[in-house]
């Protein structure tokens, strides 16, 4: 698993990359009243906008963190959108995407150098 600096997880799953926000993120952004996740069959580019949540605190943008297309999506957290707030490393993930080059995934931290960074 690698950790962006936006508070992103990205898991490897066979061909493709799972992407979520971290305990530390969902804390930070309370309760989640409203996530928008991208439509299937989606090309981004890496740092494209993808899914918007929005909590009693504020509106965050989640950011594509590869090139590629997205080729699932967690529909239920629109219908549940708590659900980020209650698990964010396992259930409430967003997206599923088959990156066009996995050698970005070089550029993301380590659990332990995310970690640090949160301090």
């Amino acid at each position: 698993m690698k950790f962006t600096e936006e508070h992103e997880w990205l898991r490897p799953e066979d061909d493709l990359i799972v992407v979520g926000i971290t305990e530390h993120a969902a804390e930070q952004l309370g309760d989640i009243v409203f996530v928008e996740l991208p439509e299937v069959g989606t090309e981004v580019s890496k740092d494209d906008e993808c899914v918007v949540i929005e909590s009693v605190k504020a509106a965050s943008d989640i950011l594509a963190p590869l090139d590629g297309e997205i080729v699932e999506v967690n529909d239920p957290l629109v219908d549940d959108p708590g659900k980020v707030g209650e698990d964010p490393m396992g259930e409430a993930w967003f997206f599923k995407i088959k990156p066009s080059d996995p050698s970005q995934m070089d550029d993301y931290m380590s659990e332990a150098e995310y970690n640090k960074m949160i301090g």
